[in-house]
């Protein structure tokens, strides 16, 4: 099936939008030097505003999701990018904030987090409205590049602005890009008109009657560990456990988050190609397993070269769950609950990842990198058993469907010729 650029388009915007806003969490934490040294703060106070955004994107996500299921995709991200542009010049005024502004920053950094999570549920909502299923897994994983690359224009861009132009330049950075997200959405995104199976209401709950949504939630906190073991911890296990060069080292985990990015799209196309999110869910999930324990078993042999191998594979399997369950949580949640559901996933896995640090920390610290990563491989392992049958049935199976539009209200037909 040819897909009509408009839709290419919308989706490049999402994944600008989406980066923009993970610009704007990120940037904190790459500014934690620069907080020390111009502004005085202690690595604990610069620490509490690196974790703000995320503290505030936590608690916003299933709000945007809901505002998405009740107003749609388009004005929920208007509005949200707007807002995250103003916030994050809030910051900027606040910055750099010494120790009698450091609680008025990270309210302000906190609020600027939560305005960014618009993007999350809008972003993936708006995907599966308007992809076919047989094009969804495709343009999901390419959705999903969207986290490492805003990472990375994070890692690149804030150092050096924040060096020629003190923090509060630096912070500008994700303002700049939101701001520009927002012109760009104005112009290109619409909301998709929905198709749903005869019964389906939108008041209907799929959280009811079944746990397959729950499921999956839960499938995908267990397999965020291994993610963010892997990334948090990869540049430790490298120049501590190796002894290797930090910029050797650190080029190897920048590298294996781009190539991640990349894996993500190949198991998107990988889904489509076999008509099922869970089935690849299933195998990604054992294949993490395998990874893992080849990662453990290289670190106990001190193989450096074969560890940096098995590292950047095992860091590709570790974020390829991600598309394939987002996917999988649109179409079962169903286009009125779309949004609220993947608030609750998005939810769940910062909350799993945020737990990450302590706790791997806590086993390379007391049992070594090699077995905390062998350890690690139990939670793909306690996922599989919960992983639900697939159960999806797609507009397009045949069965009689209903014309609904972003809301509740019928909405005249505004796909595009070729995709009607």
């Amino acid at each position: 099936m040819t897909i009509p650029s408009r839709l290419w388009a919308m989706l490049a915007t999402m994944v600008f939008a989406q980066a923009a806003t993970t610009v704007v969490t990120a940037a904190p934490a790459f500014l934690i030097p620069f907080l020390h040294e111009q502004a005085g703060l202690s690595f604990a106070e610069a620490g509490l505003l690196a974790g703000a955004p995320n503290l505030g994107l936590v608690a916003s996500l299933v709000l945007w999701g809901a505002a998405t299921d009740r107003w749609g995709e388009r004005r929920v991200l208007l509005i949200g990018l707007g807002l995250t542009a103003l916030a994050v010049g809030g910051s900027v005024a606040l910055a750099p904030a010494g120790p009698d502004r450091l609680w008025p920053l990270a309210i302000a950094l906190a609020v600027s987090g939560a305005l960014a999570g618009c993007t999350n549920s809008a972003s993936g909502r708006l995907i599966t409205g308007w992809f076919p299923a047989e094009r969804r897994g495709l343009a999901m994983g390419i959705r999903q590049t969207c986290q490492p690359l805003g990472m990375a224009v994070a890692a690149i861009g804030v150092p050096p602005l924040a060096a020629a132009g003190g923090v509060p330049l630096a912070l500008a950075l994700g303002g700049g890009l939101t701001l520009a997200s927002l012109v760009v959405c104005a112009a290109v995104v619409r909301d998709p008109e929905r198709l749903v199976r005869a019964g389906a209401v939108l008041v209907g709950n799929p959280y009811r009657g079944s746990a397959d949504l729950t499921r999956i939630h839960v499938v995908s906190m267990l397999l965020v560990i291994p993610q963010f073991a892997l990334s948090t911890f990869g540049l430790v296990w490298f120049t501590v456990g190796f002894g290797g060069d930090p910029l050797v080292a650190g080029a190897l985990v920048a590298g294996a988050q781009f190539a991640g990015a990349g894996g993500r799209i190949l198991v998107g196309v990988w889904s489509d190609r076999v008509r099922s999110r869970l089935r690849p869910l299933r195998q990604v999930a054992v294949a993490g397993v395998v990874v893992l324990l080849a990662a453990a078993v290289c670190g106990w042999a001190e193989w450096g070269i074969a560890a940096a191998a098995v590292y950047v594979l095992a860091s590709c399997v570790s974020v390829a769950d991600n598309g394939l369950a987002f996917t999988a949580v649109a179409e079962i949640a169903g286009p009125g609950w779309a949004g609220r559901a993947l608030g609750v996933q998005n939810t769940g896995q910062f909350l799993a990842a945020a737990a990450v640090g302590p706790g791997v920390g806590l086993l390379i610290g007391t049992l070594g990198i090699p077995a905390a990563l062998a350890i690690t491989a139990l939670a793909p392992v306690i996922a599989l058993p919960l992983i639900p049958r697939e159960r999806v049935v797609h507009p397009a199976s045949g069965e009689r469907a209903i014309r609904l539009s972003a809301g509740a209200r019928s909405a005249p037909d505004r796909r595009p010729k070729e995709h009607r």
